[in-house]
């Protein structure tokens, strides 16, 4: 159920769709070898939609795991008032479906219909969130209000399984709540900071929802502004072959990013 989709796809890049003589005649599959590989490499489309995606990935990911160790590590707190209140307000973004949270920021984005930009123009400020400038920063915000709440329950889950007494007895030896979080609580997470990190970077190659609802009210978002936007649209013009390359490519990316993280910290974690 799994290896053999994959199997297929990779098959399918391989071949490519040929028609003989005039073009009447229904197409062939012919083997291409890596001829798919070297199109998508070369299209400067599909090669800024992977750097795209790496951009937004490496300063919305970060900014989105800090805030959920910190909100995490504000449950955590024995001085915290209504945590099943603020836990379930902090993952309530996460539970509603990804597609309804687009929709909604769609609309809080929109030219003419968006309150940020009506209350941007109060004070003078000209501002327009789908503009090419801001359509990064927009998306990145809305991944993290999405996201935030579900990789906080992850690392809150990790902090509730540390033993009490360790922070009892720091507090006894006069250590503050900071240096608490700083040199028992967040060593302690760190599989858990990892884990996140990994879905994160996983989450981010595979970009689809918000860049598709966005279209309809940024209509300057290009076809190709992210690798999976970038592959459906090749599944549209009923470029099957093309698009598997595209998800293969797409698929490497997030194999390597995610595989160099996890040696990253590894070793990093050997020099400790």
């Amino acid at each position: 159920m799994y290896l053999a989709p994959i199997g297929y796809t990779v098959y399918q890049s391989l071949f490519q769709e040929h028609r003989s003589g005039l073009g009447l005649s229904a197409p062939t599959k012919v083997f291409a070898g890596l001829a798919n590989y070297r199109a998508a490499l070369d299209d400067s489309g599909f090669r800024g939609s992977l750097l795209r995606v790496l951009l937004i990935g490496v300063v919305q990911v970060p900014v989105m795991l800090a805030l959920s160790l910190t909100l995490a590590l504000l449950l955590d707190a024995r001085r915290t008032l209504f945590k099943r209140f603020f836990r379930l307000a902090f993952f309530l973004p996460y539970a509603l479906p990804g597609v309804i949270g687009a929709l909604m920021w769609s609309f809080l984005v929109a030219p003419g219909l968006s309150p940020i930009t009506a209350a941007a123009h109060h004070v003078g400020l000209h501002l327009d969130l789908t503009s090419n400038s801001l359509l990064a920063p927009t998306i990145g915000n809305m991944l993290t209000w999405g996201w935030t709440g579900y990789n906080m329950l992850i690392i809150y889950s990790a902090l509730q399984a540390i033993p009490p007494e360790l922070s009892e007895a720091a507090t006894m030896d006069g250590c503050s709540a900071f240096g608490i979080a700083w040199r028992i609580k967040i060593p302690l997470v760190r599989p858990a900071l990892v884990l996140t990190t990994v879905f994160s970077i996983i989450g981010t190659a595979q970009l689809y929802n918000e860049p598709a609802i966005l279209h309809n009210v940024a209509p300057n978002l290009s076809s190709d502004y992210t690798p999976i936007f970038a592959a459906y649209d090749a599944v549209d013009a009923g470029n099957f072959d093309y698009a598997a390359t595209e998800s293969v490519i797409l698929a490497l990316l997030a194999f390597v990013l995610s595989f160099g993280f996890l040696r990253l910290v590894q070793r990093r974690g050997a020099a400790l």
